[in-house]
């Protein structure tokens, strides 16, 4: 009877410790992954002062309207604001700033005109509510833009590190505990 209960207990430490250690490999690879696309990101983004944006105007830009520039297939939010001082242009998030710098806001469904617009209405009335809203800018004097939303702000760093650092502390102390509950075998089977 002993020595099945012995090596019911080795098989079942050996299986803890392969788990704990499978959980430290994954989290240490999830860590390379986050650090190498999420990161990056992170520190080139310059949108860091956070100030207050008062709404001056906003306007929809249809295909008609924008003749003899690149026209975009679908409607076209633009958005003047001001902030720290002067006056800016409006973006959504980063993204929208690189996808296309004449739209501050590029709906999420491209496929149905009428649905886009509708959105992109949407979005309109929504800031016309709110008059005043806060915005990020950039520590640069000469830019004329801000963001309504950071993409790649420290919330979202701090959700994309949670996940793998429970991961790794989870696998630590299922090692640790292992670890511990040999040691307390042997000192019991000194005895």
């Amino acid at each position: 009877m002993g020595k099945k209960l012995v090596m019911a207990q080795k098989r079942g430490e050996t299986r803890a410790l392969c788990l704990g250690v499978a959980m430290v490999v994954c989290a240490v690879i999830t860590y390379y992954i986050l650090g190498t696309t999420v990161l990056p990101l992170y520190q080139k983004s310059v949108w860091t002062q956070e100030s207050t944006c008062h709404l001056i105007e906003t306007n929809i830009m249809d295909q008609e309207e924008l003749d003899g520039k690149k026209v975009p297939q679908y409607p076209c939010l633009w958005v003047n604001v001001s902030a720290v001082g002067r006056w800016a242009m409006l973006y959504h998030t980063e993204d929208t700033r690189d996808q296309n710098q004449q739209c501050s806001y590029i709906p999420g469904s491209l496929d149905n005109y009428q649905v886009a617009r509708a959105d992109v209405e949407k979005v309109r009335d929504n800031f016309h509510e709110q008059q005043i809203f806060y915005c990020f800018s950039t520590t640069w004097g000469n830019e004329t833009s801000v963001l309504y939303r950071r993409l790649y702000g420290p919330r979202a760093l701090l959700f994309s590190l949670f996940w793998p650092t429970f991961l790794l502390t989870g696998g630590l102390l299922i090692i640790a505990m292992v670890k511990v509950n040999r040691s307390l075998s042997i000192l019991a089977a000194q005895k």
